[in-house]
């Protein structure tokens, strides 16, 4: 293996387990102490979700555990077809931490613990937004280099 693989084979991996820590170790603080303060729009507090996100699927932990779990699998599988610069590997490596820490609650839990909320928005949790950010990102990653692979067909 090239250094260079090794090299982001470890950013890769390296992110996606400072995300899977930090993710649970905010929601161990959360279980422990279960605080209750509000800055009038934001509050934090315990939810327990046995769903998805905005409130869907409820009850269906175990359904959503094996979807997160065949999608980690995946990301780990293909991870050759990432692209060998840091951006993507980068956000690939904050989706595949945020599917892993939910996972984790699903499993050991029966269900994720959520506690940043907005008022105007469902509770969420670091694993969450990890997944939204990294998602967003892939996509305006290769919505970009496809923009950029057809101004170069263009030139020529």
């Amino acid at each position: 293996m090239v250094e260079r693989e090794k090299s982001l084979i470890s950013f890769f991996s390296g992110v996606a387990m400072l995300i899977v820590l930090f993710d649970q170790l905010t929601k161990y603080f959360i279980y422990l102490r279960m605080p209750d303060w509000s800055l009038g729009f934001f509050s934090v507090h315990l939810v327990k979700n046995t769903g998805a996100g905005f409130g869907i699927l409820q009850e269906k932990t175990f359904v959503l555990g094996v979807i997160s779990l065949l999608v980690s699998l995946a990301v780990i599988f293909y991870y050759k077809k990432i692209p060998p610069q840091k951006l993507p590997q980068f956000l690939f490596a904050l989706f595949l931490g945020g599917v892993v820490g939910n996972l984790i609650d699903r499993f050991a839990r029966g269900y994720v613990i959520d506690f940043l909320d907005f008022t105007f928005w469902p509770a969420f949790n670091i694993a969450d937004a990890s997944i939204t950010v990294g998602m967003i990102g892939i996509i305006f990653y290769f919505l970009n280099e496809e923009k950029e692979a057809k101004m170069k067909k263009e030139i020529k």
